[in-house]
């Protein structure tokens, strides 16, 4: 039997995978989450097998939990369910340490299917994005962000929300200068000079708002 946490913060969605996963024979629904924090907490008090998750959670979401989950259970599957099928979207959460990525509009079968791959052991991304996920690397179209380490990415959101270095280092529990080494390398792969730079980059793509 596979053991299945649902951390989504619509109760209607929660409600309809449950629909669908309760025609199952081997899938069980153990535990919902509607918010980040109280995923991390319920992985750390249940026996969960697969994690299904949407990117966007209130209180702690997308990658920055995607990379808590990983820290604290390594082995856990951690299927992706998420509005976004954006091919970008789908390789940074790969990146962070999801296992399968499946888009909202998909066929149940091809939920089921993530969910009883994953758990065997593999990996599975929503056949609609295999071809864009594959062939993004040779267009000249990707952002140049695509190109910065998961910590780089961090580093670099963190300083444009305003996070002085000493306040990086506090959150992600590393050292000032390693942070600064992260800045100085994110900076010269992005051909960025200051954080006035820094922060016109991440609102120019997106990254940030305001």
């Amino acid at each position: 039997m596979i053991r299945i946490l649902i951390a989504d913060d619509h109760a209607i969605v929660r409600g309809g995978l449950r629909q669908i996963l309760v025609t199952t024979a081997d899938i069980v629904v153990t535990e919902e989450a509607g918010q980040g924090p109280e995923v991390i907490e319920k992985l750390r008090t249940s026996e969960i097998d697969l994690l299904l998750l949407d990117l966007n959670m209130p209180g702690l979401s997308g990658i920055d939990l995607i990379r808590r989950v990983r820290a604290d259970r390594p082995a856990l599957p951690v299927l992706v369910l998420s509005i976004h099928n954006e091919a970008q979207v789908a390789s940074r959460a790969l990146r962070a340490g999801a296992t399968g990525y499946v888009t909202k509009d998909s066929d149940p079968e091809v939920l089921l299917a993530a969910i009883r791959k994953l758990a065997d052991g593999g990996r599975f991304i929503d056949p609609k994005l295999v071809d864009a996920m594959v062939f993004e690397k040779y267009t000249g179209d990707m952002p140049p962000h695509e190109i910065l380490s998961n910590r780089e990415f961090q580093v670099l959101q963190m300083l444009a929300s305003g996070k002085s270095i000493n306040d990086i280092a506090g959150t992600c529990a590393l050292s000032a200068k390693t942070i600064s080494t992260h800045k100085m390398r994110l900076m010269q792969k992005l051909g960025l000079s200051n954080n006035a730079e820094v922060i016109r980059y991440t609102i120019r793509q997106g990254l940030i708002t305001g």
